[in-house]
């Protein structure tokens, strides 16, 4: 069954590089024949157009709506990402990989 598999990383710091791993990921996922739900690609270099917290927030809620998370190394220095990570461990999802 074909999954969708939303992508956690950090993004802030040496951006293009943060951008550039979490699209690797998500392009492992497709290759897999998963689907990739990746923020970093969705709303990327979009920095000051909305609050972080919006897009934080909006991210969560589409997380919601995903069947597994895939973790790109590095995860649990991103707040986003710990927040990402709690709220899929507390909806009982599945990590990809």
């Amino acid at each position: 069954m074909t999954r969708i598999v939303f992508v956690s990383g950090p993004y802030r710091g040496d951006v293009a590089a943060n951008i550039a791993k979490a699209r690797e990921l998500a392009v492992r996922i497709w290759q897999a024949g998963d689907i990739a739900v990746c923020p970093h690609t969705n709303s990327a270099l979009m920095d000051g157009l909305a609050s972080d917290e919006a897009f934080l927030s909006g991210y969560l809620e589409l997380l919601k709506r995903c069947d597994c998370i895939a973790l790109v190394e590095g995860w649990e220095k991103s707040e986003g990402s710990r927040a990402e990570v709690a709220l899929a461990n507390e909806l009982g999802m599945e990590r990809w990989g």
